[in-house]
């Protein structure tokens, strides 16, 4: 059995970044890993990882409820301009190039895919930005579940739905490795920014612990072994961060409970 358990919550495309930091950090501790793929919030709950790969948007519901037994020391900053150097992405509407819509506001009652409802970049930030230009009330037609943000990709490209909002991490990466991709959609709005997604450690470990597993991936970003693997992410480095730095996720679903619109419709 491994002495440090990851698991990851977020998009496949990430798996080979994610499992570099893992063996990576247990390298410089001195400790042996796996990485585990998780498809049940559940085990967020029931504490069964060590280290988690996990959506804010969770992370926050579940703290909410007292049942968050795990905190973030550290999240990625992105590579590009567009990230000013903080830990941040946007969730970048797309629809098929052949789709006359310029921006969100020309969606209503367009199909809308979203990748799972516990998604702050594909479902949360969605209902936020339809409560801050006032559309409680039906904005979009069919509303469809993908599971994931690929494949609400590909359920756009194949025009099977009109628009979704993907992670612009994870679709840059789609991207890089898919060219085509930029020639059958396009980007016509941005949601956000919010703060990316945690790297978060059980509160089960003790101080010294948790801030060895910070240290240790705050600094990855100085070993040339793993550039590559940062490069396939599009990430520049790692930067410490606790609780305090998803108030912004707090803020908005604060604003959508406000006006009990919880459920994109």
């Amino acid at each position: 059995m491994a002495d440090l358990r990851f698991g990851t919550f977020l998009a496949p495309n990430m798996f080979p970044t994610y499992k570099a930091i893992a063996h990576a950090v247990g390298e410089r501790l001195g400790m042996s890993t796996e990485l585990v793929v998780e498809t049940d919030y559940e085990n967020c709950v029931r504490d069964v990882n060590d280290v988690c790969f996990v959506c804010s948007l969770p992370y926050v519901i579940f703290e909410r409820r007292g049942l968050a037994p795990a905190e973030p020391v550290a999240a990625p900053v992105l590579q590009g301009e567009r990230y000013g150097g903080r830990p941040i992405y946007y969730s970048d509407v797309i629809v098929h190039r052949t789709n006359p819509a310029r921006s969100f506001l020309d969606l209503r009652g367009a199909s809308w895919a979203y990748n799972e409802p516990m998604s702050q970049s594909g479902y949360g930030v969605t209902l936020h930005h339809l409560v801050s230009i006032g559309e409680v009330d039906g904005y979009f037609g069919d509303v469809v579940e993908a599971g994931f943000h690929e494949r609400a990709i590909e359920m756009v490209r194949r025009r099977e739905i009109e628009a979704s909002a993907i992670d612009s991490q994870v679709l840059a990466v789609a991207i890089r490795d898919d060219p085509s991709l930029a020639e059958d959609l396009r980007v016509i709005d941005s949601l956000g920014p919010s703060t990316i997604q945690p790297i978060a450690v059980t509160k089960r470990f003790d101080p010294e612990l948790r801030t060895a597993i910070r240290d240790a991936l705050v600094e990855l970003h100085t070993d040339p072994g793993m550039r590559p693997f940062f490069d396939h992410g599009l990430i520049d480095r790692l930067v410490a961060i606790g609780p305090e730095g998803y108030d912004d996720i707090r803020r908005m679903l604060t604003e959508c409970e406000e006006v009990d619109f919880l459920e994109l419709r």
